[in-house]
């Protein structure tokens, strides 16, 4: 290269986009007669495939031709290829990507790589068929969208019950009972396809039936629960139920309770829902034990609560009204009195106790003269034999004690050591046990 016009500043030569190869010929090509310079064929095919160049302005004196094959190892002669043709046989091809060309030069020349030109690469793709994958995800319900999905090539084309669609993952919504069957994909790679099927399967959703809406019990009682319409069933709330699981499970709740079953065929869910209304058990209380003096009078503190119940006492001995909650009681001796409440829906009775403890009237004599009459010869106090364990003691003026009776009371004869005592004016504490407060008095002995 050389530059025609020197002088001035700088230089008037530039260079734009200029390519630079071996002088030599310039080559069309040709693959079965067609502009193409590469094609496809599906693996296990046979083809010919005449590759043809032909030489625009041959500049070689002696010209020599050579056709070189890549079969992923380099560019290597093939023996005898000597002409400006080359017929291409595949029996049975086998997968890969095949390349050819022709080179060319002055025949002393032709093994001095940068001394010839040579063609575009001839290619000849042997594609392996895919291996077409087709699925949906059913079973689907009524109304539901049928979800495929494909996988395998480059390229996919559906067809199914009146339906088609080249996309890889086609999505069909509100599905009906007529677009159940076999949907198939024609799964492609460089024209090399095979093709896939699905089956579309479409229920019907359950029909729910269960053996009630709503039913009553009482508490601490059971009743059976029934559905059925499907195949899989899930009850809730699970509280108070043997298997939540189960078509029939029973039912224990504690309180009133809507259960709600979920019925499903494997793709389609219903639901329903049956009432147990519970009736309450009453809640008895008949008061805390009590205790009185023969002679007093005394209320009874009975409660109740619950659904539906009528309720009275037993026995009605001493009783002003057993049939109220609180009636008057009088007893003369110790009793225990049962409050009973009667449910009027059918469901248990409940009961419960109290003790009435009367204790005899306690009177302390105040005189007493022991002088072996027989008449009022001892200080006796009745009351204290009601009593397990009293403690009676008895002081003269000076605080001296001059008797005493722990445990079982034993009434006092007026004598110490044996000995009588004289006449006078003596002074007792009694304690019967913890419901009384210490009895305190005097005590005239005569004799």
């Amino acid at each position: 290269m050389t530059n025609e016009n020197p002088g001035g500043t700088g230089n008037d030569l530039a260079l734009d986009d200029i390519t630079f190869r071996a002088c030599g010929p310039i080559i069309t090509q040709t693959i079965n007669d067609t502009d193409n310079i590469s094609t496809n064929l599906c693996e296990g095919q046979s083809a010919n495939y005449l590759l043809k160049a032909t030489i625009l302005n041959d500049v070689y004196q002696n010209p020599k031709y050579q056709w070189q094959a890549n079969n992923g190892n380099g560019w290597n002669d093939i023996a005898e290829q000597v002409g400006k043709e080359y017929l291409v046989s595949f029996v049975n091809a086998v997968a890969g990507s095949y390349q050819y060309r022709l080179i060319t030069a002055e025949a002393e020349n032709i093994g001095l790589a940068t001394c010839r030109v040579a063609t575009t690469p001839f290619t000849i793709n042997v594609t392996a068929f895919p291996i077409a994958v087709a699925e949906n995800f059913s079973p689907i319900c009524i109304g539901q969208t049928i979800q495929l999905n494909a996988s395998g090539g480059t390229s996919y084309s559906w067809v199914g019950p009146n339906f088609s669609s080249t996309e890889k993952s086609p999505s069909i919504i509100n599905a009906t009972k007529e677009m159940a069957g076999e949907y198939t994909v024609t799964v492609a790679t460089n024209g090399c396809s095979t093709t896939a099927t699905t089956t579309v399967s479409i229920l019907e959703p359950p029909v729910v039936a269960t053996n009630f809406k709503q039913t009553t019990i009482c508490e601490g009682t059971s009743v059976a629960l029934s559905a059925s319409g499907g195949t899989i069933y899930q009850w809730a709330p699970a509280v108070g139920l043997s298997d939540p699981d189960s078509s029939n499970p029973t039912a224990s709740p504690t309180e009133t309770t809507i259960y709600t079953v979920k019925v499903s065929n494997g793709a389609c869910t219903e639901t329903a829902e049956i009432t147990v209304n519970v009736n309450k058990n009453a809640i008895v209380d008949a008061g805390l034990d009590q205790k009185i003096i023969l002679g007093q009078a005394i209320t009874l503190n009975g409660k109740v609560m619950g659904n539906d119940f009528t309720y009275y006492w037993s026995p009605n001995d001493f009783l002003e009204d057993p049939s109220q909650l609180n009636p008057i009681a009088k007893p003369t001796g110790d009793i225990t009195y049962t409050l009973h409440a009667i449910s009027n829906l059918g469901c248990n009775t409940i009961t419960d106790k109290v003790f009435i403890k009367v204790y005899p009237k306690i009177v302390v004599p105040n005189s007493f003269s022991p002088n072996g009459d027989s008449v009022n010869d001892t200080w006796n106090i009745p009351a204290a034999l009601a009593f397990p364990n009293p403690i009676v003691r008895v002081v003269n003026r000076n605080g001296q004690l001059v008797y005493q009776s722990n445990g079982i009371y034993k009434p006092w004869d007026g004598k110490l050591n044996g000995r009588d005592l004289p006449s006078a004016v003596y002074y007792y504490t009694i304690y019967f046990n913890e419901d009384f407060e210490t009895f305190r008095g005097w005590i005239n002995l005569i004799r």
